[in-house]
């Protein structure tokens, strides 16, 4: 396996089509959710995949501060192989590539509700009540970096 961290203009056309297919394949399709998957912000986004055999396997895009909180922020994580640890390690590289490349202090999401686990389990903390993005309850939670990496010093 192989992380593959790009901004939008270093993508390939065909890493951009692969990552365009695969969130509409999951997004859309499987989660049976008509949305406009295509929103306008990839072009300010870092685009993490995990590659195996020249595949996504799993995928995340990290948004700059502004774009769709007023902090950077996660979206659009996602895993084809499940229960296999991808989901863990795109997470932490798309949480690594926030600090170090964005200088994220938070990073916030708009999490599906029965993710919530997954995120805590990364140090996310739920902020808002339940509430519905395209048909599907979600909440919004928060990784607060400084008060993680002030934990790792100690």
């Amino acid at each position: 396996m192989k992380i593959i961290a790009k901004r939008y203009e270093e993508l390939t056309l065909d890493e951009l089509y692969a990552i365009l297919k695969i969130r509409v394949d999951v997004f859309v399709v499987e989660q049976q959710c008509p949305y406009p998957e295509i929103d306008g912000k990839d072009e300010q986004a870092w685009h993490v995949m995990l590659m195996e055999e020249n595949a996504i396997v799993a995928y995340l895009r990290v948004l700059e501060a502004g774009v769709s909180f007023e902090h950077v922020s996660i979206g659009r994580v996602l895993s084809i192989k499940r229960r296999l640890g991808h989901g863990r390690i795109i997470l932490k590289e798309g949480i690594r590539i926030a600090f170090e490349e964005l200088k994220a202090d938070a990073i916030w999401i708009e999490a599906q509700s029965y993710a919530k686990d997954f995120y805590a389990n990364e140090g996310f903390r739920q902020t808002s009540e339940e509430f519905l993005e395209d048909g599907i309850p979600h909440i919004r939670m928060v990784l607060d970096l400084a008060k993680r990496n002030e934990g790792d010093k100690q």
